[in-house]
Formats: structure tokens, C-alpha cells, sequence
């Protein structure tokens, strides 16, 4: 089984920033992806960024340019640095681990239980 823990969010004002933090944990065999997704109420979750295990990212197209994801294999952690937010950016944001438990195992996606990410105007 694994564990994926956010920690990192807040209360900032607009024009701020705050830096994630996501690990994951327990039985391990190898990551894929991890990303970072982000719902406000009354929203479905969406994509905020991601990153694959070769380092490539994506990002939405409202956080290119002020958000950045970075990941740490060494210690399956994935980190999201968020510059210049914005209200609008307020919402629960998640981390999503892309992971499997052993060779013959099959990907599954491990979400987090979530982070609250406030940004007063």
C-alpha cells in the first residue's frame, strides 16, 4: 500500500507564495507520474501540474509562468512552488502518485488527502 501526504498550505495574500510538499511512502516498487490537482467547492478537480518520472512537466494553462512542479526520486517526493497567486487560485489541492508495489504489480493512482490552499485579495 501507499501513502501520500501533502503538507505546505495556507493562508497568503495575493501576490504571495507558498511551496508544497508531497511524499509518498510504504511499499514502493517504482513511481510513473505524480502531479499536483486542485478543487474548488462547487468544481471538479482539475490538473494543476504534472511531472513524469524522465522530469518532463505539464502545467494549466491559468499556472504557466508562476507555478512550478519539481520532484525529488531519490525520495519519492514531488514539490509545487507557487508564485504570484491569485485568488482565484484558492481551492484544496491534492497530490496524485502514479505507482506500483512491485514488478508484477499493476499502476495505480495514490491520492493524498488534500491541503487548503487560501489566497486573500
Amino acid at each position: 500500500q501507499v501513502q501520500v501526504v501533502e503538507s505546505g498550505g495556507g493562508l497568503v495574500q495575493a501576490g504571495g507564495s507558498l511551496r508544497l510538499s508531497c511524499a509518498a511512502s510504504g511499499i514502493i516498487f517504482r513511481i510513473n507520474s505524480m502531479g499536483w490537482y486542485r478543487q474548488a467547492p462547487g468544481t471538479e478537480r482539475e490538473l494543476v501540474a504534472g511531472i513524469d518520472i524522465s522530469g518532463s512537466t505539464n502545467y494549466q494553462d491559468s499556472v504557466k509562468g508562476r507555478f512550478t512542479i519539481s520532484r525529488d526520486g531519490a525520495k519519492n517526493m514531488v514539490y509545487l512552488q507557487m508564485n504570484s497567486l491569485k485568488p482565484e487560485d484558492t481551492a484544496v489541492y491534492y497530490c496524485k502518485v502514479d505507482a506500483k508495489a512491485s514488478w508484477s504489480a499493476r499502476w495505480s493512482d495514490y491520492w493524498g488527502q488534500g491541503t487548503q490552499v487560501t489566497v486573500s485579495s
